[in-house]
């Protein structure tokens, strides 16, 4: 069988094909923490690779009602799309051979654009942002930075709203064209402030005006009857929602990137 075509991200054939193809199970991401199933999903003559996570695969989560990740992952997407960003890859919720799931296009990382490094010193170099100081073996510690990069600063701001839990660095994916994507995003939308990144850099800094705007557009896609309002609410609760709902604002009030709370750590371990 030949490889499954690399269809863009974006296209309408892709939303096409995780809704209503055929999806079959091709093998086991190993790595990941739940279940997490490689597929190949085909429709209409098209055929792409998929993630797969069913909502049976889930582990129970003292912080998360149980069987909530997948409708999650759809969520975080949906505000993704609403920015107009388009940092998460198309994902939906539907039935699969282990019952109803996440269902995820597959990106393939392109090596080449360095994110994160550790560096010597104190102060970060040109083009980066200080993350914070991470040993690294014999009583040694070295500096954690990210690229000063516009694509991640706007993950930054979309892992603020979503109030996401495990922004790590096996979570960036660089793709084709220069585009950045965010994946696994199932510890997200809780009441509580639960912010844990390595996309500490800009904290406290003023957020750029493409970002108030598309907060500004946020809020109101936001409002009773919104559109976007209206989606989360299959797939969050009311708490939730009005939690998101507050996020926005305070980040529209404050003007500023958040900075740790103190309450949670900051960093999600391990940090890759």
């Amino acid at each position: 069988m030949s490889a499954p075509e690399r269809i863009p991200p974006r296209s309408l054939t892709s939303a096409a094909l995780l809704a209503e193809g055929e999806l079959t199970v091709r093998g086991r991401i190993r790595e990941a923490s739940n279940a997490a199933l490689y597929c190949t999903v085909a429709y209409e003559g098209r055929q792409a690779a998929c993630v797969y996570k069913p909502v049976a695969g889930e582990r129970p989560l003292w912080d998360f009602p149980d069987g909530t990740l997948a409708q999650r992952e759809v969520a975080a997407y949906e505000v993704s799309e609403a920015t107009g960003w388009g940092l998460v890859p198309p994902t939906v919720l539907r039935d699969g051979p282990y019952g109803e799931g996440m269902c995820q296009l597959w990106v393939d990382g392109q090596p080449g654009d360095e994110l994160l490094a550790l560096v010597d010193g104190e102060e970060p170099g040109d083009g980066w942002k200080a993350i914070g100081f991470a040993e690294v073996g014999d009583g040694k510690t070295a500096l954690l930075v990210h690229a000063d990069d516009a694509r991640l600063r706007r993950l930054a701001v979309l892992d603020a709203v979503i109030n996401n839990a495990d922004r790590k660095g096996s979570h960036l994916l660089p793709a084709d064209g220069g585009r950045l994507y965010g994946i696994d995003h199932g510890v997200t939308f809780n009441v509580e402030n639960k912010l844990r990144t390595l996309l500490w850099g800009w904290a406290g800094e003023p957020l750029t005006e493409e970002a108030t705007e598309v907060l500004t557009t946020l809020r109101v896609d936001l409002g009773e009857g919104g559109a976007l309002a209206l989606r989360l609410a299959e797939l969050i609760t009311t708490a939730e929602l009005d939690a998101t709902r507050a996020r926005v604002e305070a980040l529209l009030t404050s003007g500023t990137h958040p900075e740790p709370s103190g309450e949670w750590p900051a960093i999600p371990w391990p940090p890759v």
